[in-house]
């Protein structure tokens, strides 16, 4: 079992930055993958970035080069830098995680989320 916590959500005014952290834990896994996603009020969850372990990112045509993802793999943690903040970016972000993946699959685990609010 693997546990992902979130952190970094907060009220943000417009332009402004955040950075959202995603701590994994547990015992004896590999992570092959891990992602950030939002969903607003009212609407679907979203792809918003997502990196693997050899470093391949993918970010959601929205970023426009607003946002950066990155990790730590020492540390079992993704981050999520964003700039030029905008208030339709507030939503609830949430990690999630590929692992111990093989030719039968992945497991797929999800945090419980930060909320982002941005808003003058």
């Amino acid at each position: 079992q693997v546990q992902l916590v979130e952190s970094g959500g907060a009220l943000v005014q417009p332009g402004g930055s955040l950075r959202l952290s995603c701590t994994a834990s547990g015992t004896d896994f590999t992570i092959n993958a891990m992602g950030w996603h939002r969903q607003a009020p009212g609407k679907e969850r979203e792809l918003v970035a997502s990196i693997t372990a050899v470093d391949k990112i993918r970010y959601a045509n929205f970023v426009k080069g607003r946002f950066t993802i990155s990790r730590d793999a020492a540390k079992n943690t993704m981050y999520l830098q964003m700039s030029d903040l905008k208030p339709e970016d507030t939503a609830l972000y949430s990690c999630n995680a590929a692992v111990d993946c093989s030719g039968a699959g992945c497991s797929v685990y999800w945090g419980q989320g930060t909320q982002v609010t941005v808003s003058s």
